[in-house]
Formats: C-alpha cells, sequence, structure tokens
C-alpha cells in the first residue's frame, strides 16, 4: 500500500506549475542528438567497433609483442622486462593517456564538481588540448632526435646528440614551450594548470626515455631458451609484426608454431598458435592486424583535425565577410577541390619521406575544402543574426565573433562531413599501402591485403579476408555514425522520420 501511495501523483497548485515545480530539466541541444545517435542500433555497432579499433590503437603493442612480458634469469634470480623497455614514446604517452585520461573525461558527478570542472564537454575539452600539447612535444622531440643521429648531419651535432644529458635537455625545452602554449589557453584554472603539468611530464618523460631506437633481436630469446638459462612470460599474443621465422612461411589460420619441430624447444615460443596464419614472410597476422588499428585510426582522426583546422578558418572568413574576401578564397577552395588526393600521396611517396606524419599533412592539407563550403553556408546566414551583431556591437574581437559565438551555431554540418573524411582518409591510407607507398616500417591493412596474391600468384585466403573484413567495417562505422549524427541533428530529417 505504501509502495502504491508513494507511486500515486501529486496534485500541485498553478503557481507551482508556473514556478516550474515537477518540470524536468531540458536536455540540452548535443545531449538530446546523441541520444538520438545511440538510439540506433547501426550506431550502437559502429560505436562498438570504433571502440575495439581505438583500444587495439592503444593497447596492440602490449597485447601482441614478441618482447617477453617477464623475462628471469634462472641462476641469479634478475628479472627484467624487454616488452617495456622497447615500447616507444608514442606507446607510453598513449598508455598515459588510457590510464589517466579517461577516467578523468568519465568522472562521476561528485568528483567533477570537487575538481571545479563539472561539465564533461570542458573536460573533453582540455584532455584534447593537453593531447596537442603531448602531440607536440613528442614529434620536435623526434624530430631533433633523429637530426643530431643522422650521419649527414654536422660533427658537433652528432656529439651533442650522444651526451647523456641532451635527451632530458632538448626534450624538456619542447616540452616547456607547449606547456606555456598550452597553460595560456587553458587559464588560470587549477586543475587545468595541473593535467597541463601532468601531460608534460609525460610526454618529456617518454621522449627523453625513449631517444634512441632499440636494436630489435628476438634472436637472442631464442639462444636463452634453447640453452635454459631464462624463463619467460610472452603475453597474449606472443608475435609483433616485425617477427618473421622461415619455419612459419604462410601458415593457416589455427596453425600451431612449432608443431612439426621434434621439440618445442626449437622455438623461442614453444608450441604457440597463430590464430590468423601468417604472411610469405612468415609474419603473424593477428599481430599486424593489431598493431594496424593505430594507423588507420590516427591517419584517420589527425588528418581530419588538420582539415577541419584549415576548412573552418577559410569558411568561416568567407561566411563572415563576403565579398571580394569570399570570391577569392572561394577561388583557392576551387583550386584544392580540383586536386586528385591519391595521385598527390603517389607523388609524395616518391619525393618525399613516407612516414606516418607526412601523410597525416598532405591529407589534412588538401581535403580541408569540405568543412570550408559547410562553414561558409553556416556563417553566411548566422552573420545577420542578432546576436552576432550584438557581438559586434559589443566591442568583441573577431576572434571571438567568429569561433566563440558563430561557430557553435554552424559547426552540425561540419561534424557529419568530419565523420565522412575520417573513414575517406582511412580507404586514402590502405590504399596507398596496398600500393606499396605507405609508412615504411608499419603493418597496415592495405599492406596486408597487397600480400594476398605474393609473387608466386597465389591467392592466400585469409591475407585478403581479414584485413578486407577490417577496412570495410571501420569505413562502414565511420558512414553509419555520420548518417545517424545527420539524422539527430537536423530538423527536417527528424520532423519527416516521425
Amino acid at each position: 500500500m505504501s509502495d502504491a501511495k508513494s507511486a500515486a501523483p501529486v496534485a500541485i497548485s498553478g503557481i507551482d506549475v508556473m514556478r516550474g515545480v515537477g518540470a524536468q530539466k531540458a536536455k540540452s541541444f548535443w545531449a538530446d542528438a546523441w541520444d538520438r545517435v545511440v538510439g540506433r542500433f547501426g550506431a550502437r555497432v559502429a560505436l562498438a567497433w570504433i571502440a575495439i579499433v581505438a583500444f587495439f590503437a592503444v593497447f596492440g603493442p602490449v597485447v601482441a609483442n614478441a618482447h617477453p612480458l617477464l623475462r628471469t634469469d634462472r641462476a641469479t634470480g634478475a628479472w627484467d622486462s624487454p616488452l617495456w623497455q622497447n615500447l616507444t614514446s608514442v606507446d607510453l604517452a598513449l598508455l598515459a593517456a588510457a590510464v589517466f585520461g579517461v577516467p578523468f573525461a568519465f568522472l562521476p558527478q561528485g568528483l567533477a564538481t570537487a575538481v571545479g570542472m563539472p561539465l564533461r564537454s570542458s573536460r573533453l575539452g582540455l584532455l584534447f588540448l593537453v593531447a596537442l600539447q603531448a602531440g607536440f612535444t613528442i614529434v620536435v622531440a623526434g624530430i631533433i632526435s633523429s637530426v643530431t643521429r643522422d650521419n649527414d648531419s654536422a660533427p658537433w651535432m652528432r656529439q651533442l646528440g650522444q651526451a647523456s644529458w641532451f635527451p632530458w635537455a632538448a626534450a624538456g625545452a619542447v616540452g616547456f614551450i607547449g606547456t606555456m602554449v598550452a597553460a595560456l589557453i587553458a587559464g588560470k584554472h587549477p586543475t587545468k594548470l595541473v593535467v597541463v603539468l601532468l601531460a608534460a611530464a609525460v610526454a618529456v618523460t617518454a621522449s627523453a626515455s625513449r631517444w634512441t631506437d632499440r636494436l630489435v633481436n628476438f634472436d637472442t630469446y631464442d639462444t636463452q631458451q634453447q640453452a635454459g638459462t631464462h624463463e619467460f612470460v610472452f603475453t597474449l599474443v606472443p608475435f609483433s609484426p616485425a617477427f618473421g621465422r622461415s619455419d612459419t612461411y604462410t601458415l593457416p589460420p589455427m596453425a600451431v608454431l612449432g608443431e612439426h619441430a621434434e621439440s618445442t624447444k626449437d622455438t623461442p615460443l614453444g608450441a604457440r598458435r597463430v590464430y590468423l596464419g601468417t604472411d610469405a614472410l612468415g609474419k603473424d597476422v593477428l599481430s599486424q592486424m593489431l598493431w594496424a588499428c593505430r594507423l588507420s585510426i590516427s591517419i584517420g582522426l589527425v588528418s581530419t583535425g588538420i582539415a577541419l583546422l584549415i576548412g573552418v578558418t577559410i569558411g568561416a572568413l568567407m561566411g563572415f565577410f563576403g565579398g571580394w574576401v569570399d570570391l577569392f578564397l572561394f577561388r583557392i577552395v576551387e583550386i584544392f577541390m580540383a586536386i586528385p588526393v591519391l595521385f598527390l600521396l603517389i607523388v609524395a611517396a616518391a619525393v618525399l619521406p613516407r612516414n606516418t606524419y607526412m601523410m597525416m599533412a598532405i591529407i589534412g592539407c588538401v581535403s580541408w575544402t569540405g568543412a570550408a563550403r559547410f562553414t561558409r553556408a553556416e556563417f553566411l546566414k548566422l552573420r545577420r543574426q542578432d546576436f552576432v551583431q550584438g557581438a559586434q556591437a559589443a566591442g568583441l574581437p573577431l576572434r571571438s565573433v567568429l569561433f566563440r559565438h558563430m561557430l557553435p551555431n554552424g559547426v552540425t554540418p561540419v561534424l557529419v562531413d568530419a565523420s565522412f573524411a575520417v573513414a575517406a582518409a582511412i580507404i586514402a591510407e590502405a590504399t596507398l599501402s596496398y600500393l606499396g607507398l605507405g609508412p615504411d616500417g608499419q603493418a597496415s591493412w592495405g599492406k596486408l591485403l597487397s600480400s594476398a596474391t605474393g609473387t608466386t600468384g597465389t591467392f592466400v585466403w585469409w591475407l585478403a579476408v581479414f584485413p578486407g573484413f577490417a577496412i570495410f567495417f571501420t569505413v562502414l562505422s565511420y558512414n553509419l555514425l555520420g548518417e545517424a549524427l545527420r539524422d539527430a541533428i537536423d530538423p527536417k530529417l527528424r520532423k519527416a522520420a516521425h
């Protein structure tokens, strides 16, 4: 009876209704749009697949690695972790971001209020800022490291690079510059400053501790295994993309490594199963698939981010000023629209260094035209609105009018286009890798797909099915997510659906 009484509606007066008693708080535009996106089955499947790809993009080198997770000397009992020692600075930074950044983004409401950042959007914006800060530190420090170790560099520069203090000094200097810029953008909020400083410490430590590349020699573990001097504990997939053996050429899926050997000690891994088979060079397909997740998702997100930065800026100027500014900048947009991205990437691969950063920059610098045209159209509609003219009358600077007041009201079509742009960037990378022009020394789904028909012309089905499925489902997921987002934020499509 008590439950029935408590569930019964409570009568309130008209005065209480006018005061808002019993009224539920209305959702914000983006909260309502997100609920509509995740309400679609296809969008939920797409988000689940993208989350899986993102997980292995971060943890791939830890899940799949031919270096032992733990190595113990049987004579002395001393132990070390070759896997940890062979992680790169990017690996360490991504692991730190996953361990600390994700919990910070999804703090409970009580803790979020205690740290002074109750809005999740503000925390996500801060994480994006420190990601740029850490990325700048790691990339610039890596460039300095490669220059000081290059044989064509000046002798004094190579000698300077060999000093024990130089990695920490160089990485610290670069990190200081990135920290100052990030702190100026973040403001004087204590929590934001703490996060910026923590990101700087992680980036500087990762860059300095992994200043030089380690020589990879998997035969050492083979020798120690056969001699019986060490005990090994391997990770879940005890293979790396660079680990290949002559006795594992083109093994089919679910084959067992060493099953034809006289003893499992003939291989450092013992009798381990290759779940997705191996390629023509004896390299495990599953480890390459997992490591390639990082290349695909980073190419898509970073190149699209560069395109959005350029496109939104130029589109905002065109839409706000109009006239001769719009005419001049739109001619530039038309010029870039006429550039074939794939052919430009093929030419660039022949004359420029074939690395991930170069590919990201090229794709981002030529694929911004869609974002520019969408932003221009929105700003042409918004520039005569009362809130824009009020901001101008108040004397706000142009930067604030464009990007603080107008952009949030006109960014929705750009975000939909960005989802499709990520899918297009992934296809461009896969195509280039399929042609053998992708980044050197990195696992790629397109490179695996191209090895399905080797030099002998024999078709290896598992080298076509697994990477082909990964490319198809990843591109499909971004397209489904873009369509769901478009339907959720477009009031005309929402009305038609009802």
